[in-house]
């Protein structure tokens, strides 16, 4: 039997978080789509802007919308990852099992984490409807800053409001997103602690391999 890893969250926002994670998702789906986006605006400019277009962006995609796999591993492949620093989400969530690991061990690990997130919440890009979206709060870090967090709320049509912040470093590309934060929750500190549990019990390899057979989504709960 192999290992479940997932998101811990109460069971009463499971539905809601999972449809945030979807937007989450949209968010980065559309970011280098549109030619208006500027990765080197002020944090909270760059995240409002992107996010004004990304839910038109899913909208426009039925597949994607419906939760076509081949679909959204496109879109990712083609639009998230110039802006989104999987690597750094999955070297953080490992800590410091990643420096006992082999550069084959590593990309394998960043391959099946990046396969398990789009797996788990592409199902509820089909919950994006007309009325959903995402505003952003206003800023109160540094716009400087080599790494800031910005705070979002969605919202969604039957649904309770959901904050979702996104933490970002600067590159010489432009802001990259690393971690998300779900109603108090944060991806990587969420996760870190799994993975240790499951590379003390099983492995890296063992982390890889219990990644690679998840296959049933949460958002289908």
């Amino acid at each position: 039997m192999h290992t479940l890893i997932r998101m811990h969250i109460r069971p009463a926002m499971v539905r809601w978080v999972y449809q945030s994670m979807a937007l989450m998702l949209a968010l980065f789906l559309s970011t280098h789509a549109w030619a208006n986006i500027d990765p080197k605006a002020a944090p909270p400019e760059f995240i409002q802007a992107v996010a004004d277009q990304a839910l038109q962006a899913v909208k426009n995609d039925p597949d994607a919308q419906q939760g076509d796999r081949e679909a959204i591993d496109r879109l990712i492949d083609e639009y998230v990852l110039p802006y989104v620093n999987f690597e750094k989400t999955t070297r953080l969530a490992a800590g410091r099992h990643w420096r006992q690991a082999s550069e084959q061990q590593r990309n394998a690990l960043v391959e099946a984490f990046k396969n398990t997130l789009v797996r788990t919440y592409s199902g509820a890009l089909s919950k994006v409807d007309q009325l959903s979206e995402i505003k952003v709060q206003p800023f109160r870090g540094d716009p400087e800053a080599a790494d800031v967090v910005v705070r979002s709320v969605v919202s969604q049509r039957g649904n309770p409001d959901v904050a979702v912040d996104y933490r970002m470093e600067k590159t010489p590309e432009g802001w990259k997103i690393y971690d998300i934060n779900i109603e108090g929750i944060w991806l990587i500190q969420n996760y870190r602690n799994q993975f240790s549990q499951v590379i003390n019990e099983q492995g890296f390899d063992g982390l890889v391999d219990a990644l690679n057979k998840q296959r049933v989504a949460p958002a289908n709960q």
